[in-house]
């Protein structure tokens, strides 16, 4: 298996990690509320108690730090070392003294995810359309799932000819300092003048989608245009394809937000005979 260092270097991968270290800078005690209520709305609970909760793909390690708060004992894991070293930033700011181990890992490696045992709730967020082998690590994803246990989950929804064009937008972008350049040249003036064309046929500030978002989602417009535009590897599904692929394997869908261009989310409950 490659390394992620090797995957950077021959342009097949997005530094992700280096933007969560970003995010932590101005993370506070109002966006990890923001995470544990979205965590509790998801999975339908008020705690998580005597449960343990799986971050496949931990990114900055936010949604294991709410599931820490609601009781449960967690393992993090991150195919990105930044990911991995901003996810120990948070344990050492948060979560000293708690049950949260954190790992280097790959949703890729079948023999890493058995190696974990069982949990109560896997969570993995925007995470396996990036592995460059979404539908491997789709079938991955169950292996520490515990019978009766939920399997959260999203990956971005199909939307055919566009998502075939932003999947080379992003491999250009990630080929080198060249595509970079280029592929910020068109798409960063193209996303601000849509963003002031819509806050003018709203008659609503400018100025107030770049501070909304900073204070919502803890990175600022800016960032988050270069996050989409850097986001390689790349893959899609029909909502209908995940439905399907999870209940062949006796899992129930409990909830799916459906997210248009972004992604759509799922909660299931593996059956006991899974």
């Amino acid at each position: 298996m490659s390394s992620h260092s090797d995957e950077v270097q021959r342009g097949e991968r997005y530094k992700f990690g280096e933007n969560w270290q970003r995010f932590l800078e101005v993370l506070d005690e109002d966006r990890i509320a923001e995470a544990v209520s979205s965590l509790q709305t998801m999975l339908g609970i008020r705690d998580l108690r005597g449960k343990r909760f799986l971050d496949a793909g931990s990114g900055s390690g936010i949604m294991s730090l709410a599931a820490l708060r609601l009781g449960a004992r967690v393992h993090s894991f991150d195919f990105d070392p930044q990911s991995v070293a901003c996810a120990l930033e948070l344990r050492a700011r948060y979560g000293e003294g708690h049950d949260w181990q954190i790992a280097e890992g790959s949703v890729l490696d079948p023999d890493y995810l058995r190696s974990l045992g069982a949990f109560d709730v896997v969570y993995s967020w925007g995470v396996l359309h990036h592995t460059g082998k979404m539908w491997d690590a789709l079938e991955h994803i169950t292996l520490p799932v515990a019978p009766g246990g939920q399997l959260f989950i999203a990956i971005y929804n199909d939307q055919g000819t566009k998502s075939a064009l932003w999947k080379q937008v992003k491999r250009v972008y990630c080929s080198g300092p060249a595509g970079r350049a280029a592929v910020s040249a068109v798409f960063v003036p193209a996303f601000a003048l849509e963003g002031l064309a819509v806050d003018l046929a709203h008659g609503t500030s400018p100025l107030k989608r770049y501070r909304d978002s900073r204070r919502t989602r803890g990175m600022s417009v800016v960032r988050d245009w270069f996050d989409w535009l850097g986001g390689y590897p790349f893959e899609v599904a029909r909502p209908e394809q995940i439905f399907e692929l999870y209940r062949s394997k006796g899992y129930t869908l409990d909830r799916l937000v459906t997210g248009g261009m972004g992604c759509n989310q799922f909660v299931f409950t593996r059956g006991a005979a899974a």
